[in-house]
Protein backbone atom coordinates (compact mmCIF):
# COMPACT_ATOMS: atom_id res chain seq x y z
CA UNK A 1 0.00 0.00 0.00
CA UNK A 2 2.69 2.43 0.92
CA UNK A 3 4.60 1.83 -2.18
CA UNK A 4 1.55 2.67 -4.25
CA UNK A 5 0.95 5.88 -2.24
CA UNK A 6 4.57 6.26 -3.14
CA UNK A 7 4.34 5.59 -6.70
CA UNK A 8 1.00 7.95 -6.85
CA UNK A 9 2.97 10.94 -5.13
CA UNK A 10 6.01 10.33 -7.82
CA UNK A 11 3.50 9.96 -10.56
CA UNK A 12 1.76 13.19 -9.30
CA UNK A 13 4.58 15.12 -8.80
CA UNK A 14 6.46 14.22 -12.22
CA UNK A 15 3.42 15.49 -14.05
CA UNK A 16 3.30 18.48 -12.14
CA UNK A 17 6.92 19.23 -12.98
CA UNK A 18 6.19 18.86 -16.42
CA UNK A 19 3.31 21.19 -16.40
CA UNK A 20 4.90 23.98 -14.94
CA UNK A 21 8.26 23.60 -17.52
CA UNK A 22 5.17 23.29 -20.47
CA UNK A 23 3.49 26.52 -19.47
CA UNK A 24 6.33 28.38 -18.87
CA UNK A 25 8.25 27.29 -22.46
CA UNK A 26 4.99 28.62 -23.94
CA UNK A 27 4.44 31.73 -22.03
CA UNK A 28 8.05 32.52 -23.10
CA UNK A 29 7.55 32.03 -26.68
CA UNK A 30 4.44 33.78 -27.07
CA UNK A 31 5.39 36.81 -25.05
CA UNK A 32 9.17 37.25 -26.58
CA UNK A 33 10.23 34.68 -29.29
CA UNK A 34 7.31 34.39 -30.76
CA UNK A 35 6.46 38.46 -31.35
CA UNK A 36 6.38 39.96 -34.97
CA UNK A 37 9.33 41.57 -36.15
CA UNK A 38 7.18 44.46 -36.60
CA UNK A 39 6.45 45.04 -33.19
CA UNK A 40 10.06 44.78 -31.53
CA UNK A 41 11.68 47.11 -33.64
CA UNK A 42 11.08 50.60 -35.72
CA UNK A 43 7.63 49.24 -36.99
CA UNK A 44 6.52 49.94 -33.40
CA UNK A 45 7.86 53.44 -33.05
CA UNK A 46 7.19 54.49 -36.25
CA UNK A 47 3.65 53.53 -35.84
CA UNK A 48 3.37 55.19 -32.51
CA UNK A 49 4.87 58.59 -33.57
CA UNK A 50 2.83 58.66 -36.72
CA UNK A 51 -0.57 58.11 -38.24
CA UNK A 52 -0.29 55.40 -41.06
CA UNK A 53 -1.90 56.08 -44.12
CA UNK A 54 -5.26 54.22 -44.97
CA UNK A 55 -7.07 52.87 -48.05
CA UNK A 56 -10.38 54.29 -46.51
CA UNK A 57 -11.25 56.56 -49.84
CA UNK A 58 -9.69 53.36 -52.31
CA UNK A 59 -6.16 52.44 -52.81
CA UNK A 60 -5.81 55.31 -55.77
CA UNK A 61 -6.23 57.86 -52.78
CA UNK A 62 -3.73 56.47 -50.11
CA UNK A 63 -2.34 59.71 -49.00
CA UNK A 64 1.40 59.24 -48.13
CA UNK A 65 3.41 62.51 -46.67
CA UNK A 66 5.28 63.69 -43.68
CA UNK A 67 2.48 62.85 -41.38
CA UNK A 68 1.46 59.44 -42.98
CA UNK A 69 3.54 56.80 -43.31
CA UNK A 70 3.32 54.09 -45.51
CA UNK A 71 1.68 50.76 -43.90
CA UNK A 72 4.13 47.80 -43.02
CA UNK A 73 2.03 45.19 -44.55
CA UNK A 74 1.32 47.47 -48.20
CA UNK A 75 1.17 45.54 -50.96
CA UNK A 76 1.60 45.99 -54.80
CA UNK A 77 1.95 44.18 -57.85
CA UNK A 78 4.77 46.26 -59.58
CA UNK A 79 5.38 45.86 -63.43
CA UNK A 80 8.92 46.68 -65.36
CA UNK A 81 8.76 49.19 -67.89
CA UNK A 82 10.69 49.08 -71.02
CA UNK A 83 13.24 51.11 -69.70
CA UNK A 84 13.84 49.21 -66.71
CA UNK A 85 11.59 51.26 -64.00
CA UNK A 86 9.07 49.56 -61.67
CA UNK A 87 5.35 50.60 -61.65
CA UNK A 88 2.01 49.41 -59.84
CA UNK A 89 0.78 47.19 -62.75
CA UNK A 90 -3.04 49.06 -62.11
CA UNK A 91 -1.34 52.12 -63.09
CA UNK A 92 -0.05 51.02 -66.42
CA UNK A 93 -2.93 51.52 -68.80
CA UNK A 94 -3.67 54.82 -67.90
CA UNK A 95 0.17 55.61 -67.94
CA UNK A 96 0.44 53.98 -71.48
CA UNK A 97 -2.44 55.78 -72.72
CA UNK A 98 -1.40 59.30 -71.83
CA UNK A 99 2.03 58.75 -72.94
CA UNK A 100 0.98 57.41 -76.34
CA UNK A 101 -1.57 60.97 -76.72
CA UNK A 102 1.60 62.95 -75.51
CA UNK A 103 3.35 62.10 -78.11
CA UNK A 104 0.78 62.24 -80.66
CA UNK A 105 0.34 65.87 -80.09
CA UNK A 106 4.16 66.10 -80.51
CA UNK A 107 5.79 65.58 -76.65
CA UNK A 108 8.03 62.64 -75.67
CA UNK A 109 7.83 61.64 -72.20
CA UNK A 110 9.21 59.29 -70.55
CA UNK A 111 9.61 57.70 -66.84
CA UNK A 112 13.04 58.47 -64.99
CA UNK A 113 11.91 57.33 -62.18
CA UNK A 114 9.08 54.54 -60.38
CA UNK A 115 9.04 52.62 -57.80
CA UNK A 116 12.09 52.79 -55.00
CA UNK A 117 12.63 50.20 -52.21
CA UNK A 118 13.47 51.86 -48.87
CA UNK A 119 17.04 51.37 -49.61
CA UNK A 120 17.33 53.25 -52.59
CA UNK A 121 14.76 56.08 -51.07
CA UNK A 122 17.52 56.61 -48.24
CA UNK A 123 20.22 56.13 -50.33
CA UNK A 124 18.49 58.85 -52.37
CA UNK A 125 18.28 61.19 -48.88
CA UNK A 126 21.61 60.82 -47.83
CA UNK A 127 23.07 61.72 -51.16
CA UNK A 128 21.07 64.78 -51.30
CA UNK A 129 22.19 65.51 -47.86
CA UNK A 130 26.22 65.51 -48.68
CA UNK A 131 25.61 67.76 -51.78
CA UNK A 132 24.33 70.40 -49.57
CA UNK A 133 27.31 69.34 -47.12
CA UNK A 134 29.81 69.78 -49.93
CA UNK A 135 28.26 73.56 -50.51
CA UNK A 136 28.86 74.32 -46.86
CA UNK A 137 25.33 73.67 -45.46
CA UNK A 138 25.64 72.55 -41.93
CA UNK A 139 24.22 68.98 -40.97
CA UNK A 140 21.27 70.17 -39.56
CA UNK A 141 20.44 72.35 -42.58
CA UNK A 142 21.71 70.12 -45.40
CA UNK A 143 19.18 67.73 -43.47
CA UNK A 144 16.11 70.21 -43.36
CA UNK A 145 16.91 71.69 -47.34
CA UNK A 146 17.54 67.88 -48.46
CA UNK A 147 13.83 66.81 -46.89
CA UNK A 148 12.30 69.73 -48.99
CA UNK A 149 13.27 67.83 -52.41
CA UNK A 150 13.71 64.12 -50.79
CA UNK A 151 10.86 62.10 -48.70
CA UNK A 152 11.90 60.22 -45.66
CA UNK A 153 11.95 56.28 -46.24
CA UNK A 154 8.59 54.97 -45.31
CA UNK A 155 6.89 58.76 -46.39
CA UNK A 156 7.68 58.46 -50.32
CA UNK A 157 5.26 58.30 -52.66
CA UNK A 158 7.58 55.96 -54.85
CA UNK A 159 7.75 53.38 -52.35
CA UNK A 160 3.71 53.14 -53.24
CA UNK A 161 4.53 52.27 -57.05
CA UNK A 162 1.40 54.84 -57.80
CA UNK A 163 3.95 58.07 -58.40
CA UNK A 164 6.52 59.08 -61.79
CA UNK A 165 8.77 60.78 -62.28
CA UNK A 166 8.51 62.16 -65.96
CA UNK A 167 11.03 63.92 -68.30
CA UNK A 168 11.58 64.68 -71.71
CA UNK A 169 13.57 62.82 -74.47
CA UNK A 170 15.20 66.07 -75.14
CA UNK A 171 15.80 65.14 -78.43
CA UNK A 172 12.61 65.88 -79.73
CA UNK A 173 10.91 67.94 -77.38
CA UNK A 174 11.67 70.31 -74.38
CA UNK A 175 10.98 69.40 -70.56
CA UNK A 176 9.08 72.74 -70.80
CA UNK A 177 7.04 70.88 -73.78
CA UNK A 178 6.09 67.81 -71.97
CA UNK A 179 5.30 69.85 -68.24
CA UNK A 180 3.63 72.21 -69.97
CA UNK A 181 1.53 69.21 -71.58
CA UNK A 182 0.86 67.53 -68.60
CA UNK A 183 0.15 70.22 -66.70
CA UNK A 184 -2.96 70.70 -69.02
CA UNK A 185 -3.86 67.20 -69.31
CA UNK A 186 -2.67 64.82 -67.03
CA UNK A 187 -5.99 64.73 -64.84
CA UNK A 188 -7.72 63.30 -68.34
CA UNK A 189 -6.44 59.74 -67.46
CA UNK A 190 -5.86 59.76 -63.57
CA UNK A 191 -2.71 61.54 -62.67
CA UNK A 192 -2.03 64.71 -60.69
CA UNK A 193 0.77 67.18 -60.39
CA UNK A 194 1.80 66.02 -56.65
CA UNK A 195 3.82 68.75 -55.37
CA UNK A 196 2.31 71.97 -57.20
CA UNK A 197 3.84 75.41 -56.81
CA UNK A 198 2.18 77.73 -53.70
CA UNK A 199 1.57 73.68 -51.73
CA UNK A 200 4.39 73.38 -50.38
CA UNK A 201 3.68 74.48 -46.86
CA UNK A 202 1.06 71.69 -46.93
CA UNK A 203 2.39 69.01 -48.61
CA UNK A 204 5.84 69.30 -47.15
CA UNK A 205 7.90 69.50 -50.83
CA UNK A 206 9.08 72.05 -53.05
CA UNK A 207 7.46 72.43 -56.17
CA UNK A 208 8.18 69.34 -58.60
CA UNK A 209 6.81 69.94 -62.11
CA UNK A 210 8.06 66.45 -63.02
CA UNK A 211 6.55 64.18 -60.35
CA UNK A 212 3.13 62.69 -60.99
CA UNK A 213 0.46 60.59 -58.58
CA UNK A 214 -2.32 58.22 -59.84
CA UNK A 215 -5.28 59.15 -57.91
CA UNK A 216 -8.19 58.30 -60.30
CA UNK A 217 -10.13 59.97 -63.10
CA UNK A 218 -12.77 61.35 -61.15
CA UNK A 219 -10.17 62.61 -58.77
CA UNK A 220 -7.83 63.68 -60.79
CA UNK A 221 -10.61 65.63 -62.46
CA UNK A 222 -11.84 67.48 -59.38
CA UNK A 223 -8.49 68.20 -58.05
CA UNK A 224 -7.30 70.24 -61.69
CA UNK A 225 -10.25 72.20 -61.70
CA UNK A 226 -10.57 73.15 -57.45
CA UNK A 227 -6.56 73.71 -57.59
CA UNK A 228 -6.65 71.36 -54.26
CA UNK A 229 -3.47 69.36 -53.63
CA UNK A 230 -4.26 65.89 -52.94
CA UNK A 231 -3.91 66.73 -49.11
CA UNK A 232 -6.50 69.09 -48.94
CA UNK A 233 -8.53 66.55 -51.78
CA UNK A 234 -8.56 63.93 -49.09
CA UNK A 235 -9.46 66.13 -45.80
CA UNK A 236 -12.44 67.83 -47.89
CA UNK A 237 -13.78 63.81 -48.19
CA UNK A 238 -13.99 63.29 -44.40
Amino acid sequence: MKRKKSFLKKITLLFVLFFLIHVGHTFVTNDAVGLPEKLQGFGTIKQEEHPIASDKYGWELVLVNRDNYIPDDYEMDLMELSNGQKIDSRIYPYLQEMFDDARNAGVYPFVRDGYRTAEEQQQILDDKIASYRSEGYTKHMAEETAMEWVALPGTSEHQLGLAVDINADTSKCSRDDVYNWLLENSYKYGFIQRYPSGKTSITGVANEPWHYRYVGKEAAEEIHQSGLCLEEYVENLK
